[in-house]
């Protein structure tokens, strides 16, 4: 960190909440940036906005390195707030044409997080890796923390892969040779007792179904109308990529999230995600991938006015349920 940098910012470290590694390339997982104290006293959002922007670099490159970026203390009360610092940063917004999680736009760029029943948790997932257009980076803000649980676990893709690899080698092989298929069935709106539950109005951006064949097939998506509702076929998609940036094989899917989570009064978890070739998965190995998240995984639990970044080509989350109230908040990036 050059001096400039330490008159603003301090790395810190929450060590149950952290994981160490033996690398050059990720030393510490994920990133927690505080402010100085000096700069926390005469600290307000212009005067942050204005860090950002002058220390981007330096951030981006905590971000490269960790792929996760924490940034706790910072004056970011409010989702205004919240939007002003992503638009610090200078990202382009990605769209959310093909998610499946409900949101409600908020403000500017900013959208509540899945909106699914706090009961509910959300598999890991990288975010909207069912579709070949998806975003690189994701900004998470916490409003308002939980009463009790709640947290965004996060967990290294890489790390996944090379674990997944030197357990199931076979298996591994045939998700790299064949990919993945991801079926879902949407209703006409949402559905918020879903963690799926984007209707076809939202997926789209549109209310006309010919323009929502259009942009599915831009994404190489098939969809079949139903009397309710429409099947979406996407796929084969690659379920394994490769980081050009690090130089690393990811575990880049939505395989655990889909078949143990998509899951309502339409979908099958079961049927909803297959190698793609068509046949079944193996439900003894995805359970152990999942255990396998978890044991990797790291959960800071929120605090108001927390923002956290995430690469989302280096970094699978989750969600915790939680006793409300929580209301955490997000933003999708190119």
């Amino acid at each position: 960190m050059s001096p400039l940098e330490q008159l603003h910012f301090i790395e810190t470290q929450l060590p149950n909440h952290q994981k160490i590694y033996n690398s050059s390339s990720t030393p510490i997982f994920p990133s927690i940036i505080s402010p100085t104290p000096s700069f926390f006293f005469n600290s307000n959002l212009p005067n942050f906005k204005t860090t950002i922007k002058h220390h981007k670099h330096w951030l981006e490159s905590k971000l490269h390195s960790s792929g996760a970026l924490l940034l706790r203390g910072f004056p970011v009360n409010t989702a205004s707030d919240f939007n002003e610092v992503v638009e610090a940063f200078g990202y382009d917004e990605l769209p959310s044409v093909g998610g499946a999680a409900p949101r409600i736009n908020v403000i500017g760029r900013v959208f509540t997080a899945n909106e699914s029943p706090p009961d509910q948790k959300i598999p890991f997932h990288h975010e909207m890796a069912q579709v070949p257009e998806f975003p690189s980076k994701l900004f998470f803000y916490c409003e308002e923390e939980p009463r009790s649980g709640g947290e965004t676990p996060i967990v290294l893709s890489h790390v996944i892969y090379d674990r997944m690899k030197e357990r199931f080698p076979e298996f591994v092989g045939k998700l790299e040779k064949d990919g993945l298929i991801y079926t879902r069935i949407l209703g006409v709106d949402d559905d918020p007792s879903s963690p799926i539950g984007s209707g076809w109005h939202s997926t789209f951006l549109t209310k006309d179904k010919s323009l929502a064949e259009e942009r599915a097939a831009r994404l190489g998506m098939k969809l079949e109308w139903m009397e309710d509702g429409v099947k979406s076929v996407m796929g084969p998609i690659p379920a394994i990529k490769y980081d050009k940036t690090r130089g690393r094989m990811i575990w880049f899917n939505s395989m655990v999230a889909a078949y143990t989570g998509w899951k309502d009064a339409r979908n099958d978890p079961v049927k909803a995600v297959t190698f793609g070739d068509g046949t079944p998965l193996p439900a003894d190995i995805i359970y152990d991938c999942l255990e396998l998240l978890e044991e990797e995984c790291v959960a800071i639990p929120w605090q108001k006015g927390d923002v956290l970044l995430l690469d989302n080509w280096a970094v699978l989350h989750s969600r915790r349920p939680f006793d409300p109230p929580r209301r955490v908040l997000a933003s999708l990036c190119k």
